[in-house]
């Protein structure tokens, strides 16, 4: 079976992408950051390495540090598909990000948004 094409796309790609959608609704590429961290346990400074070495989504989540168990917590619908219906791990990790960004530019808390 091939590989979905996102799992070779380089987080670095499109992270601009997540950071613009934030800035438009007023948010800020700190807080993209803080999700990503909170996600993944990756530090700052392992983020931004992973965004120099232009790692594919694939190997960014295989390799992060402390994956967030209170991630199965994301619920809601991202491209048309139920985040926890997805049954690829790869695939619904990256989809939990997709989501976690769209609650910020909707506007949500970051206390909500990293379930607190």
């Amino acid at each position: 079976m091939t590989k979905h094409r996102v799992f070779t796309t380089s987080v670095a790609s499109v992270y601009p992408h997540y950071v613009t959608k934030a800035e438009k609704k007023e948010r800020t590429k700190s807080e993209v950051d803080e999700i990503i961290r909170w996600l993944t346990g990756y530090t700052q400074e392992e983020l931004e390495e992973q965004l120099e070495k232009k790692t594919d989504f694939e190997t960014f989540f295989a390799e992060a540090p402390n994956m967030n168990p209170s991630r199965d917590l994301i619920k809601g619908v991202i491209c048309g598909v139920r985040v926890e219906d997805i049954e690829e791990p790869t695939m619904r990790e990256i989809r939990y990000l997709d989501k976690l960004v769209d609650e910020l530019a909707k506007g949500k808390k970051m206390e909500k948004i990293l379930r607190k």
